[in-house]
């Protein structure tokens, strides 16, 4: 089946983004000593040129741009950043979008919990406020060039892209076939009157990354835990509990190890524990963040 012109449009528009943003997160990833992954990143040790990677259940999810700590081009490192690009052209696909995007990062946030992963998303076009209020509800940061910016960097180089519902397909194909053929100079026209449109929005993107895979180790909280629980069926009873109880340095039946570890951002991570073995391996895997 024939690819639709508007589908083929809204890929263009993708790899516009993605062309946008990867300077500024490559810089960062070389400055921080962090290695950067996406599809156009030829790289041994994954398969193919898609960048995937798995969840809890084994599912596979494929992402735009992933910054992994101790990543090499030989060896897969730590996530440490998720973050997706997305256009939309209309509000009523908004909801949907966004929706996606969660269905592909959070289970991937989940299982790499532990290294409190950033969750980015970079979108273009027009998103309901209910949409982008959504995603930042379970944690993501927005980066959003509103579609009038998009428009207003093509007229710069003389191309039209401001498109409706009833634009026929002849027209959206005339314009994929003039993105197609356009100069690196158009082209880095337009992707300089888009960045310049939105460098605020940017920025701010950029120092939220910055905060949140800069951090430091703060404070590290352990407390084993003895004795027996107690259960009860209500408040009173409970406080009844805490009023006669005497606490005692006895040592008692062990219970597991709380580890609670707090970074300079104000992140923290927390684990339980019944085996010391484990409560090593995850300060071990907690100081090599």
């Amino acid at each position: 089946m024939a690819e639709s012109p508007s589908h083929k449009f809204g890929q263009l528009i993708g790899n516009l983004l993605e062309a946008v943003v990867e300077p500024y997160l490559s810089e960062f990833a070389m400055k921080n000593n962090l290695y950067l992954d996406h599809q156009r990143n030829s790289r041994e040790a994954r398969k193919g040129k898609k960048v995937t990677w798995e969840d809890h259940y084994g599912n596979i999810h494929d992402l735009d741009f992933v910054i992994e700590r101790n990543g090499t081009d030989e060896v897969m490192g730590t996530p440490v950043a998720f973050i997706e690009v997305a256009w939309r052209r209309y509000t009523k696909h908004s909801r949907n979008k966004a929706q996606e995007i969660q269905g592909t990062i959070l289970p991937l946030a989940e299982r790499f919990k532990w290294s409190n992963p950033f969750l980015g998303v970079v979108l273009s076009g027009v998103f309901t406020e209910g949409s982008l209020e959504q995603l930042r509800s379970h944690g993501f940061c927005i980066l959003y060039f509103p579609y009038a910016t998009l428009v207003s960097a093509f007229a710069s180089a003389g191309i039209r892209v401001a498109f409706d519902e009833t634009t026929q397909d002849v027209k959206f194909l005339k314009c994929v076939r003039e993105i197609e053929s356009i100069s690196h100079a158009k082209m880095k026209k337009i992707m300089d009157h888009l960045i310049h449109a939105n460098k605020d929005h940017l920025r701010e993107f950029m120092a939220a990354l910055e905060k949140r895979l800069e951090r430091m180790v703060q404070r590290i909280v352990v407390i084993p835990l003895y004795g027996s629980a107690n259960e009860f069926n209500s408040i009173e009873e409970a406080i009844g509990f805490l009023d006669h109880h005497t606490i005692t340095y006895k040592s008692n039946k062990f219970r597991k190890y709380e580890i609670l570890v707090t970074f300079t951002n104000g992140d923290h991570v927390e684990g339980s524990f019944k085996e010391k073995e484990k409560a090593i391996e995850f300060l071990q895997f907690v100081a090599k963040q």
